[in-house]
């Protein structure tokens, strides 16, 4: 089967989206099928191999110059190409501007207006490319903001096009209007273009399917998979478990931003420290910090210092693949309270493949998570004490804490690994292709 997987990158940062479509372009083409994965905007960051083709669609400065001036329109095709060289787009991630919704709401609706939109041209570019060299059987859209450009490669090429579900609510919502509106209006009516839709869990294909007035029937549900080399295996020897005068390590692994919910651990991590029956503690983050979210890990470490805790937190930055499998390792529970309902959690099952144990706040795809794994506990959203009473739970007893890990451990490489998930999404294209 020939599979063209359209991506966006997402500048220098290491997201979840991006390092799961290059995990499952890296199975698909391990089963033997001709996978090209296309980035666009920028160039793919990805923590394993990367599987990404070494040119561009829809370059991020084509894109810009083509939603602000008229004039970048009609440039002729040959001059855009000096301007969606990868290291050039590379170089500018490293520097770029802002990717919160706030400020894209205009881009956002010319993307999802396609051929009628101000990025026509980058279509017509695409258009070119996926008939004259990928010669797709399915294209897969990494996200249904790509979805104003299904109708034309449909009609131009003949092959169904299908698309992931991976967290556009969160972005959407935080668009003002009149481009909130127009964004929702324009999804609703070009999702019917679309051959069918894959969500990674019930929770946010139910979600999805009154959010984009879909049939849910047209939602497939399929586990995500892991890479799971380099993870430690469930036959490997377990450290000890620790002792009563130990130090006890909580953990966060995610994007350092008031989404994900740091601040909520760190009260959680207050609490806890104040309470004279627990253990030594220590808290450790990890995970990609933007320029714009430097004040609100400033924030946290002031309030840590404030109750004479900035000795026992570290944020160890960004980490490559090594660097973050030893991080997980390296922890006795970890916790990712997020704010808003999370539609994927990585981030957990990378931590449920090392026998870590998880607190999760009780919303979104993490309870439907826990439930299929038992991985940990879950807690009241939002609410750092109840956080903290869950966390204590495991923290005062280790054997109960390994019990999680082991049982989230052993679905993880039974249920969640990349191989099962490629096996899966090759029976859904056949499906979708019979069709």
């Amino acid at each position: 089967m020939r599979v063209t997987y359209l991506a966006t990158g997402a500048g220098n940062m290491y997201c979840g989206s991006c390092l799961h479509g290059n995990t499952l372009a890296a199975a698909l083409r391990k089963a033997g099928h001709d996978v090209l994965m296309l980035p666009l905007y920028t160039p793919i960051r990805t923590d394993e191999e990367n599987e990404s083709v070494d040119r561009m669609g829809f370059g991020g400065i084509n894109v810009y110059l083509q939603q602000k001036w008229a004039l970048f329109r009609h440039t002729p095709w040959f001059l855009d190409r000096l301007l969606d060289r990868p290291r050039l787009l590379r170089w500018l991630g490293k520097r770029s501007a802002s990717t919160e919704a706030e400020g894209l709401g205009p881009l956002c609706v010319s993307m999802l207006q396609g051929e009628k939109g101000r990025q026509r041209k980058e279509l017509d570019k695409l258009l070119d490319w996926l008939a004259g060299e990928a010669r797709p059987d399915v294209v897969h859209l990494s996200n249904t903001l790509l979805v104003g450009m299904a109708r034309q490669i449909g009609r131009q090429l003949g092959v169904p096009v299908v698309c992931t579900l991976s967290g556009e609510d969160i972005f959407l919502e935080k668009l003002p209007e009149p481009h909130y509106g127009e964004a929702r209006e324009l999804l609703r009516r070009r999702c019917a273009d679309l051959a069918a839709l894959v969500a990674w869990n019930r929770y946010y294909a139910d979600r999805m399917a009154d959010y984009l007035a879909v049939d849910r029937a047209r939602i497939a549900v399929i586990r995500p998979g892991l890479n799971l080399e380099g993870h430690r295996l469930p036959t490997a020897p377990r450290p000890a478990p620790r002792g009563p005068g130990d130090c006890a390590t909580i953990g966060f692994f995610g994007r350092i931003c008031e989404d994900k919910g740091l601040h909520l651990l760190a009260e959680a991590f207050v609490a806890l420290c104040d309470d004279r029956e627990m253990p030594p503690l220590r808290l450790r983050a990890g995970g990609y910090l933007g320029p714009g979210d430097r004040s609100y890990l400033d924030g946290i470490e002031a309030r840590l210092r404030a109750g004479g805790l900035a000795d026992r937190f570290e944020y160890v930055g960004e980490l490559d693949r090594p660097g973050k499998i030893a991080f997980l390792q390296s922890l006795d529970v970890m916790s990712l309270p997020t704010v808003y309902a999370e539609s994927k959690g990585f981030s957990v099952l990378e931590a449920w493949a090392n026998g870590i144990p998880v607190v999760l706040p009780a919303h979104g795809a993490l309870p439907e998570l826990v439930d299929d794994t038992g991985g940990g506990l879950l807690c009241r959203p939002h609410d750092p004490l109840d956080l903290a009473a869950a966390l204590k739970q495991l923290l005062a007893d280790p054997h109960r804490a390994a019990e999680h890990g082991r049982r989230a451990q052993r679905a993880v490489h039974e249920r969640y690994d990349a191989t099962h998930m490629a096996r899966a999404v090759l029976e859904w294209y056949g499906r979708v292709i019979a069709r």
